[in-house]
C-alpha cells in the first residue's frame, strides 16, 4: 500500500484540540483539509507526522509549541490611544481586527483589553505559547 512521502498531495480529516482537551478546530462537516507535505502550508509539527501514514490510517499527535505556532511573544502586544482610532473600529474584547505593519503588510490583530482610554491589540497568532494535539486520518494520497 502507498505511503505519504514528502513532496505528496494528501487530504486528511483532523480534530485539533489545546493540552486540556478544548477543541480549536475541526473539519468534521467539511471537505478534509488539502495540502502538500513539506511545502510550509500547515505548521512543522502535523507536517512531519504524514511521512509514513497509509490511506485509512488514523493517529494522534501531540505537538510541541515550537513545532506549531511558536511561543507568544510581548512585543507582538500593543497599546493604542483610543483617539488615534477610527470612530468605527468596534470596541469589543474578542474582535479581530486588521492592522497594517511597517512593512505595509496587513495582519490580524485580536482586541485584547479595552479602558477608558486604550486598547490592547494582540498581533500573536491565537494558538501561538500552546502545545497541541491532532487527531488525524489520511483520507486520500494524491
Amino acid at each position: 500500500m502507498t505511503q505519504v512521502k514528502e513532496g505528496d498531495t494528501v487530504r486528511i480529516h483532523y480534530s485539533g484540540t489545546l493540552t486540556d482537551g478544548t477543541e480549536f478546530d475541526s473539519s468534521s462537516g467539511r471537505d478534509p483539509l488539502e495540502f502538500t507535505v513539506g511545502s510550509g502550508q500547515i505548521i512543522p509539527g502535523l507536517d512531519a507526522a504524514m511521512p509514513g501514514m497509509k490511506v485509512g490510517e488514523k493517529k494522534r499527535v501531540e505537538i510541541n509549541v515550537m513545532q506549531a505556532y511558536g511561543p507568544r511573544h510581548a512585543d507582538r502586544e500593543i497599546e493604542v490611544p483610543l483617539e488615534q482610532l477610527p470612530a468605527d473600529i468596534p470596541r469589543e474584547v474578542g474582535v479581530t481586527l486588521a492592522m497594517r505593519g511597517e512593512d505595509g503588510q496587513e495582519m490580524p490583530v485580536r482586541v485584547v483589553e479595552v479602558s477608558e482610554t486604550h486598547m490592547k491589540l494582540d498581533a500573536n497568532h491565537a494558538l501561538a505559547g500552546e502545545d497541541l494535539v491532532f487527531d488525524i486520518e489520511l483520507v486520500a494520497i494524491g
